[in-house]
């Protein structure tokens, strides 16, 4: 069945407190996000490839790889550089958050805090960043040209002919470069299925839209066992 209805916004919360994690969950929860977890860096590294989340609840107190590593390692990563950073701290560690956003965090939020003021930040922060994704109505990325309002894409100058399908798919991935998108999410954001009948569909029209873009195809990445993206030039 298709409908209007778009994925929950994954968060992935990164917290080794079991207290805390339940008390974030269950607030997010509550707030319509769909919520995975990790207790420690090496954990979170490992969910964040296998589940593409909207946004990362990271706190820096973590045994063995700390927060301040996850975060570098994510930001160093193009499959993951894009993914919101929001950093849980200690109130009295400054420093940390200094680095922290150094490193590339995009806010934090010191402890301990109001599971409102926490949901409104995740919100927020989301909400921006998807602000910032439409607007984006005239994409280049190397030879390849998007025109979102005139519906119209091109290759080195070459007009390339697809249907609406293939028009939002396209669209989807550049307007997200360099942030994977599962196949699950196309799925429901490109053709907005209420739930994920075929995964294969998706692979189907990667296939046509690599085979009409030519040597633009290239920009089309296959992240195996994880979905698609649109990388760098």
């Amino acid at each position: 069945m298709v409908s209007g209805f778009r994925m929950k916004p994954k968060i992935l919360v990164v917290e080794d407190e079991p207290d805390a994690a339940e008390l974030v969950e269950f607030n997010l929860k509550a707030a319509g996000f769909e919520v995975v977890s990790a207790a420690d860096g090496a954990t979170a590294l490992d969910r964040t490839r296998t589940h593409a989340p909207d946004l990362i609840l990271l706190d820096l107190m973590l045994p063995e790889v700390d927060g301040l590593e996850v975060c570098k390692i994510l930001r160093r990563s193009p499959a993951t550089s894009g993914i919101p950073i929001i950093m849980l701290t200690a109130k009295a560690a400054e420093l940390d958050r200094v680095l922290g956003l150094e490193l590339g965090a995009d806010d934090y939020i010191t402890k301990p805090f109001s599971p409102r003021e926490l949901v409104l930040r995740v919100k927020n922060l989301l909400r921006r960043r998807q602000s910032a994704a439409d607007k984006a109505e005239y994409i280049q990325i190397g030879e390849l040209v998007i025109d979102v309002p005139r519906h119209y894409a091109a290759v080195g100058g070459q007009t390339v002919d697809l249907t609406a399908t293939e028009f939002k798919l396209l669209t989807v991935l550049a307007q997200r470069r360099g942030r994977v998108q599962s196949r699950e999410q196309l799925l429901r954001d490109v053709w907005e299925y209420d739930s994920v009948i075929d995964t294969r569909t998706v692979d189907t029209h990667m296939r046509r839209l690599r085979e009409k873009l030519g040597r633009a195809a290239r920009l089309l990445e296959t992240v195996r066992g994880v979905g698609y993206r649109i990388g760098e030039d």
